[in-house]
């Protein structure tokens, strides 16, 4: 009888050309819209590029060296570890906290920066992503708050934990 094997989620994902990341590549193809991959990847790295200018122009010394450390840093901050999910139990509805897996706390932080800079308006998107991660990497900005805001609606709604199954 054959084994199956489930490949990794990111199998068939190839690195971004220039820092060789497949997370940033998978960001990239978030940014996307309407298939238009270059102009993704040229808001992306023009958004790297403005962070590293300002890293090595500023040197302060909690934040990272490099662009990509401070990406990675900026992601994990606003990564969610719980969220409210709707239940309906006996005529009622509650917002359950549920834990979330990795993939799904990737996405979420992901859209949460991609939204944010989004929002803003008036500047090219690469500086609103670039001042959206800046933000994210010094624990601050609109993705933050959205995170913050969700694990205090999970902790009010922890007395519904049990309807979690």
């Amino acid at each position: 009888m054959a084994r199956h094997y489930k490949r990794p989620d990111d199998y068939w994902l190839k690195p971004d050309p220039r820092f060789q990341d497949k997370i940033l590549s998978k960001f990239t193809n978030c940014v996307m819209m309407g298939g238009e991959k270059a102009t993704a990847q040229r808001v992306v790295y023009g958004a790297l590029d403005a962070i590293q200018t300002r890293l090595d122009k500023d040197k302060v010394e909690t934040m990272p060296r490099t662009a990509i450390e401070l990406f990675h840093l900026a992601l994990e901050n606003v990564r969610p570890a719980v969220e409210v999910r709707s239940k309906r139990v006996g005529g009622a509805n509650y917002q359950v906290p549920m834990q979330l897996n990795r993939r799904r706390q990737q996405s979420l932080a992901f859209r949460w920066v991609i939204d944010a800079a989004r929002d803003e308006k008036g500047r090219p998107m690469h500086l609103r992503l670039a001042k959206e991660l800046w933000d994210a990497a010094k624990n601050e900005g609109k993705a933050v708050t959205t995170k913050e805001n969700t694990h205090r609606m999970a902790d009010a709604n922890k007395a519904f934990a049990h309807f979690a199954w």
